[in-house]
């Protein structure tokens, strides 16, 4: 049986993408068919499960039910791969829970593959998480992500400074994710549909839609630079798959 992975993706800050940056990796996987389930921590309302309700679960983080629920089906869920889209506040939290359950001592164990997407904001208090959050980081696969999809400037970040946090963290990578035309981004998120979909002009039915072409360009050069970033840090051979597949929905 393939060893279990589970990649968290959140931040203790609000309004920085979290969501966005975990419909990327959906549809990343997807795309190399590495096959996975998703858990959406925004109780009750859930935004990630509104793009992908075939994959996703709604759950309460804090509630231990909703753990066990997550947790206790690692070894024998199908697919291995786990995704949990973090609400905003709860990245923290989140990591003590898994520390008290015995999780962080699993994964470095190796008995779990386990990876971070910590999502940065642009101020100082958002590197302020770094430092909090490495306390958890011993055996888990650490990725900083710079997030501009909401025009993000990291305006407050001086290089010296940002230098000053991320060395805290051994074998940190950072990524980043780049801007998404904006008028693109809207159509997307009023269809409710995977960027993959909307790129392939397809309705959450797999049925023809009528799309922009135009829109639909954006989505698909955006998506492919995203894949770029989690093709350099090699996302498919964390997770024990092949190699990348179709690039920015191409088919």
């Amino acid at each position: 049986m393939a060893k279990p992975v589970v990649i968290v993706v959140g931040a203790d800050k609000g309004g920085v993408g979290k969501t966005t940056v975990a419909r990327t990796l959906l549809d990343y996987f997807s795309a190399n068919n590495v096959a996975t389930r998703a858990f959406d921590t925004e109780n009750p309302r859930g935004t990630l499960k509104r793009f992908h309700p075939d994959l996703t679960e709604i759950v309460d983080m804090t509630a231990t039910s909703d753990q066990m629920k997550i947790f206790d089906t690692l070894n024998s869920a199908s697919p291995s791969v786990t995704v949990i889209d973090v609400r905003a506040g709860l990245l923290s939290p989140s990591l003590t829970a898994l520390r008290d359950i015995g999780f962080l001592d699993a994964a470095r164990a190796g008995q779990i593959t386990f990876a971070v997407f910590h999502i940065l904001g642009p101020s100082i208090a958002s590197l302020d998480e770094i430092a909090e959050t490495a306390n958890f980081m011993q055996g888990a696969k650490y990725f900083l992500v710079k997030n501009f999809i909401n025009n993000t400037s990291f305006f407050e970040w001086d290089q010296a400074t940002y230098n000053s946090y991320f060395h805290r963290i051994k074998d940190a990578t950072e990524l980043t994710i780049p801007k998404l035309n904006e008028m693109a981004y809207e159509q997307v998120e009023v269809a409710s549909v995977p960027f993959l979909k909307f790129v392939a002009n397809k309705s959450m039915k797999d049925e023809a839609a009528n799309y922009s072409f135009v829109l639909r360009g954006y989505v698909r050069h955006w998506l492919a630079n995203v894949w770029s970033e989690f093709d350099r840090i090699k996302l498919t051979d964390l997770v024990g798959s092949g190699k990348s597949g179709a690039r920015g929905g191409e088919k």
